[in-house]
């Protein structure tokens, strides 16, 4: 199986506009090299829906491979990463979102959904970069044999 790729899109008014460091994405990046994905793109959109959703459009075109997001989950106004996410998929991932709930009793506060579009995997991470890896460290170990099955790649099983 080849090295698989992956997409960071940070999602966050505040680093969008300059008023914020960008941590969550420096995190999820960073713990995606560590477990031997090749990180070939990250990008910051501001909240709401249309951006997320255009963001997610064009980063999947002729991907193959994971985009994770970061920001965006939670229940302000503004936080529509997972509307903007629901505009873009085919078919939900339902078991990731459910394994990523689960690490914590804090684990269930973001609304993030996970999905396929084409043979992209999105998956949406809370903004909390310690919330982020927490809830990436649930699915990482399953996402590379994923991808191979959407890229129809031989697998073990």
């Amino acid at each position: 199986m080849t090295r698989p790729q992956a997409k960071v899109l940070t999602v966050s008014d505040g680093v969008f506009h300059g008023a914020r460091e960008d941590t969550g994405g420096v995190g999820v990046a960073n713990r995606l090299t560590e477990a031997g994905f090749e990180v070939v793109e990250r990008r910051v959109t501001e909240d709401g829906r249309e951006p997320v959703a255009a963001a997610l459009r064009e980063m999947s075109a002729g991907f193959v491979g994971l985009i994770a997001t970061t920001g965006g989950t939670g229940f302000a106004p503004r936080d529509q990463t997972p509307e903007g996410t629901s505009d873009v998929v085919e078919r939900v991932a339902p078991g990731f979102a459910e394994a990523m709930r689960a690490i914590s009793p804090f684990g269930r506060l973001p609304r993030g959904l996970c999905g396929i579009v084409g043979e992209t995997i999105i998956c949406n991470l809370p903004g909390s970069p310690k919330g982020a890896i927490e809830q990436l460290d649930a699915v990482i170990d399953v996402l590379p044999h994923a991808i191979a099955l959407l890229a129809n790649e031989p697998t073990e099983h």
